[in-house]
């Protein structure tokens, strides 16, 4: 077991790492991009990367306190759904009207990889296979579907 300092410090250094390891790829406009922070330009969307001790996973998530907009905001991607999927090359799951770490209700397009842990490096190389090639895929459909989210900004 970690002490509170110490897990942070484990954390920060691997998305340390897997910023830096991402740092030459441009984003699909040919931008550069912080992909561990991924900025979507739409209020209350993210495209959210977490690693834990026990799994990990990527996602789309709509966070706006309305739930309405917030199921409008997934409508929208259920329109985009097979543009999407044929860009993950994979299914992810939906969920509409989920609760969060938080306790707030959230809607997600998430994929999740169990058993590995951000605490220990040896599962770093599997964390990066993981989240490497679905955020760079997610921004090369966010270059083409971020014009159907206009109304949402």
């Amino acid at each position: 077991m970690y002490s509170k300092e110490k897990a942070t410090q484990l954390k920060q250094a691997f998305w340390t790492a897997f910023g830096q390891y991402l740092k030459p790829q441009l984003s699909a406009d040919g931008l550069r991009t912080n992909w561990v922070n991924y900025k979507t330009g739409i209020k209350h969307l993210y495209f959210k990367m977490e690693a834990d001790k026990k799994s990990a996973f990527i996602a789309i998530e709509m966070n706006h306190p309305d739930a309405d907009i917030q199921q409008l905001m997934f409508d929208q991607f259920m329109e985009l759904k097979n543009v999407l999927n044929a860009q993950l090359d994979e299914e992810w799951d939906w969920q509409l009207h989920t609760i969060d770490e938080y306790n707030k209700t959230v809607s997600r397009i998430i994929k999740r990889l169990p058993d590995v842990s951000v605490f220990k490096q040896e599962d770093w190389p599997a964390l990066i296979s993981f989240f490497k090639p679905r955020i760079i895929a997610l921004d090369e459909f966010w270059s083409v579907a971020q014009y159907s989210f206009e109304l949402f900004k």
